[in-house]
């Protein structure tokens, strides 16, 4: 317990301070939350002092996992308050536009990917998987998105509530949905092998749980929610919210998919019942954003290790599969984009703004890690892949969408949300 809460106090404050320093330097304070674990991990803090880094992160899973559970906590709140401020009524105005830009950063990365598996050296394959699983496994790994940190970039940014940040979010959550059934199948894959009926059996689900949020969880959240703002006390609705996204994030997880689907699916849902319950949303707001989102963060850097791009080969190989990652995801969203008949510069916005792989990058190193489709080094190659791309997108988009005016009709949304994210 003593080691656990001086992980959190030292993630917090470094995490906090750093992404002060960086707002300094006008970027968005997830810059800085990102490099805190950077900080913190094998990179700096286990090379200079290894013996305090042993004590305070400690690789035994037991402690390892006190911390990220209170990381996991924090990116379901966080992709639960996104999922609240997502206009649908805009989405159902650019379904065509989200459509071909989630099809597009997703299908490019994916078969470049697939292609640059084939040619990377054999050092850096696992031995639990042939080089046509592996290669697969590197086109899922270049072709996610990161939602979380997509969305903790337009909040910080206050891009959120523009058309093109609800663009990049609709596409990204879409993305997201794709690349963790690509991940599910690859999986598949390597534990039972590749059939039609595990494939039919994921997207049976997949639909079903679609169905079930229409159906059965949007009634049930809003009785719940209309009996909570009865009482007396604001919290009761707060943590009706929270139980609700919890309860969604389990359903998903348990059904063999990713939790953040069930909260952010849970957190349209709250977000489409009206004013009150984004007023609800509002309360928990400053908590998450000031807290948690950093910590998780902070958690998601711990795991790179730049000590093992020392070999010539590895660094090579990280140089060639960011660039390919970065070209692909970028002239995917914006090639999707401009065939959903958007401008230029949103078309532009939206390739930077998909570029972000944060976390989500990472849980699919680990999963490949596990199964044993990569080895370390190629697992310390995807990482960095995840954390660059992440420092990467906020500039560029902050770059890509100063020219685009404001509309009416964003300045209305951006009242109706409440809403300044700082």
């Amino acid at each position: 317990m003593l080691i656990f809460l001086l992980q959190v106090g030292a993630l917090l404050a470094i995490a906090v301070a750093l992404g002060r320093v960086a707002a300094r330097f006008r970027l968005p304070p997830v810059v800085g939350e990102l490099t805190a674990g950077v900080v913190l991990g094998p990179s700096v803090f286990g090379n200079v002092l290894p013996a305090a880094s042993q004590w305070l992160l400690p690789p035994a899973p037991d402690q390892a996992h006190l911390l990220s559970a209170v990381a996991q906590l924090g990116v379901l709140l966080l992709v639960g308050i996104t999922g609240a401020h997502i206009d649908l009524e805009l989405l159902r105005r650019k379904s065509s536009a989200i459509g071909f830009v989630s099809l597009g950063s997703v299908l490019l990365p994916l078969g470049l990917g697939f292609g640059l598996g084939f040619l990377l050296p054999d050092s850096l394959r696992g031995s639990g998987a042939d080089r046509p699983v592996f290669a697969l496994f590197v086109g899922v790994a270049i072709a996610v998105s990161a939602l979380p940190v997509i969305a903790k970039t337009l909040l910080d940014m206050q891009l959120l509530h523009r058309n093109v940040g609800q663009l990049i979010i609709g596409a990204a959550a879409i993305s997201d949905i794709v690349g963790w059934l690509l991940l599910a199948i690859v999986s598949a894959l390597v534990s039972r092998g590749l059939g039609v009926g595990v494939v039919l059996e994921l997207v049976g689900c997949l639909l079903a749980v679609l169905a079930f949020t229409v159906l059965v969880v949007r009634p049930l959240a809003r009785r719940v929610l209309r009996l909570a703002e009865r009482s007396a006390s604001p919290g009761v609705s707060v943590s009706a919210i929270v139980v609700l996204i919890m309860l969604s994030a389990a359903g998903t997880h348990a059904l063999g998919m990713e939790p953040i689907l069930g909260a952010f699916l849970c957190g349209i849902v709250v977000g489409s019942l009206g004013t009150p319950s984004r007023r609800s949303l509002d309360s928990m707001r400053t908590f998450v954003m000031a807290t948690l989102a950093p910590l998780f963060l902070a958690t998601a850097g711990l795991q790179v290790d730049l000590s093992t791009l020392g070999r010539p080969g590895v660094l090579l190989a990280a140089v060639v599969v960011l660039a390919v990652a970065v070209v692909a995801k970028f002239a995917g969203g914006y090639m999707g984009a401009r065939f959903g008949r958007l401008a230029c510069r949103e078309a532009y916005a939206i390739g930077v703004g998909l570029n972000a792989r944060g976390v989500v990058e990472i849980v699919v190193a680990s999963v490949g890690l596990s199964l044993g489709v990569l080895t370390t080094a190629s697992y310390t190659v995807v990482v960095l892949v995840a954390v660059a791309t992440s420092v990467m997108a906020p500039p560029l988009l902050r770059h890509a969408t100063r020219p685009i005016t404001t509309t009416a009709a964003e300045t209305a949304r951006e009242r109706e949300f409440a809403g300044h994210f700082e």
